[in-house]
């Protein structure tokens, strides 16, 4: 019934390409994708711990009730990415510390939420991934309805059921993986631009935007 459906898991995302993503970052990948895609109004909980990359694994939940997330997580498989379409609603948390553990222990690799969280301090001490948009004391009511494995909107950015999903100090950027070949060659390219602008900073050599050297 739409609404209250739970589709089957979409295919995961190649380990090599997701392993290459985990050194890119969400900057250089904005970029690339002509600076449009990104979730807005979302922070990191966790203690740093590197580049978050993973496949999605879509829910979308009732405001302030995470019946559907709990039913994710029996469907979580290792690299999965759970990413909840709480339709930016903070007045409840939809995850906290025994979700977070249920999720590592089950192999998923981090939390994209479009709501809140709470126990932020054991995030805080953790390194497992979590995106969301505020932390509450008030915790959630399981009635459901809700939606696994469809397409949502986490932040204005839609991420389907399969895409890549990248985390990191900046925000969360999604992306099929039907172009992710072609979007790491650009990402690459990119960073070695980079690279060598900096280089040229350092050694005196940089010619600004406006043709004269930098200060």
């Amino acid at each position: 019934m739409i609404g209250d459906r739970r589709n089957p898991n979409a295919v995961q995302a190649d380990a090599g390409l997701i392993d290459a993503f985990k050194t890119a970052a969400t900057a250089i990948i904005s970029d690339n994708l002509g600076r449009l895609p990104g979730a807005v109004g979302l922070r990191p909980f966790h203690r740093a711990a590197g580049i978050m990359v993973g496949t999605a694994l879509t829910v979308r939940t009732r405001d302030g009730d995470n019946l559907a997330i709990h039913k994710a997580l029996d469907m979580v498989r290792p690299g999965d990415v759970i990413v909840v379409d709480g339709g930016g609603d903070i007045s409840r948390a939809l995850v906290g510390e025994i979700m977070m553990t249920i999720a590592q222990t089950r192999g998923a690799v981090g939390y994209v939420i479009d709501g809140a969280i709470r126990d932020c301090g054991a995030f805080a001490r953790a390194d497992f991934p979590c995106f969301a948009k505020a932390a509450i004391h008030r915790g959630p009511y399981k009635n459901g309805p809700g939606e696994i494995n469809v397409a949502v909107n986490v932040g204005g950015l839609v991420i389907e059921p399969g895409d890549i999903v990248v985390g990191d100090e900046d925000g969360v950027v999604a992306f099929p993986q039907a172009i992710a070949a072609e979007l790491l060659k650009a990402v690459r390219a990119q960073e070695a631009k980079e690279a060598e602008i900096l280089q040229s900073i350092r050694e005196g050599r940089y010619v600004g935007a406006y043709g004269k050297p930098a200060a």
